[in-house]
């Protein structure tokens, strides 16, 4: 597959979503990217903004294998995992498989469930395979997970921990729509279509298994220069010396980081990477990676604020 055809792809998967999501490009435009960069995305943002109905017309319009678990505290590893269990007829143990076997996994609330059970997809999320009973089951090589969680409430939840949050290429912050796009919103679901499936709307599936390989292995065609990889080691390099932040971004940011600016330049049909990818890019890879100080929080400093003077100080290259 050509970059060209790449671009031709995510403009094909864009217009399917469009016909059931209003607004929210940016949001699919980062789906997008860590798609073809293979990682996982965490969205942010309260009820009712579609968190949950684009995921699920995302993996409409991709033609994946779509599997959701609503996270719930009683909610347990083998429920998500899957477990053997004892045929009485056959005296053996068969595999029963959870949730986690699909393609495109959603996450639905996750931070509703305890660590234990939060801590049954960090094998999957990492090396696309879970164990089970000392075997090991290969997931999809297209295996991806959509988590959602709401940041207004605080009772009730347990906040993901950092070791999870690394997890997640990126972390993105649904808001609201605006005045014109809340109203088309009415317009199109007022008449009692909100509990319609995105394949009722019109979405269609643009894409298969086999195409969407050709696009991730399209972007390894794209290159990344001497250049730009100091600019990224040298931008993840100080969020750990920043006097905002205990806590920076890990050499893994750095490397997704990477990535996923190959992945956004191959959706643009560029076979080289630019600075300004790196900078559109920088806060969803790394506001979920760092843990604010005292100071910052009493002074009400917020994470994008911090990533926007790590850009501005760090310098880019020409």
């Amino acid at each position: 597959m050509t970059l060209d055809e790449v671009r031709g792809l995510a403009e094909a998967i864009r217009g399917e979503v469009g016909k059931a999501v209003v607004g929210q490009q940016e949001i699919v435009d980062h789906l997008l990217v860590a798609l073809f960069a293979r990682g996982h995305v965490l969205l942010e943002g309260p009820p009712g903004t579609a968190k949950t109905f684009l995921a699920q017309s995302f993996a409409t319009a991709l033609g994946l294998d779509f599997g959701r678990i609503q996270f719930t505290p009683d909610l347990m590893p083998g429920d998500i995992l899957g477990s053997n269990l004892f045929n009485f007829q056959t005296s053996q143990f068969t595999l029963t498989r959870g949730a986690i076997f699909h393609d495109l996994l959603l996450a639905d609330e996750i931070n509703r469930t305890p660590p234990k059970t939060q801590a049954a997809l960090l094998e999957a999320m990492q090396e696309r395979r879970v164990t089970l009973d000392g075997q090991t089951h290969p997931l999809s090589e297209r295996f991806m997970v959509i988590a959602t969680q709401n940041p207004i409430e605080n009772q009730g939840v347990y906040p993901l921990p950092e070791a999870q949050l690394d997890r997640f290429a990126f972390k993105l912050l649904v808001g609201y729509p605006d005045h014109a796009e809340e109203a088309r919103i009415v317009a199109r679901y007022g008449d009692g279509g909100v509990g319609a499936k995105p394949a009722d709307l019109g979405v269609m599936a643009v894409a298969d298994a086999d195409t969407l390989a050709q696009a991730v292995a399209a972007t390894g065609a794209v290159t990344l220069s001497d250049s730009v990889v100091d600019y990224i080691v040298r931008l993840v390099r100080a969020s750990r010396e920043s006097a905002d932040l205990i806590a920076g971004a890990s050499p893994r940011a750095a490397v997704l980081l990477a990535i996923a600016a190959r992945a956004r330049a191959a959706i643009e049909a560029r076979d080289y990477v630019l600075p300004d990818d790196v900078k559109a890019l920088a806060p969803a890879v790394l506001r979920h990676r760092m843990v604010l100080s005292p100071a910052a929080e009493i002074e009400g400093r917020q994470a994008e604020a911090i990533v926007a003077d790590l850009i501005a100080r760090t310098d880019s290259p020409r």
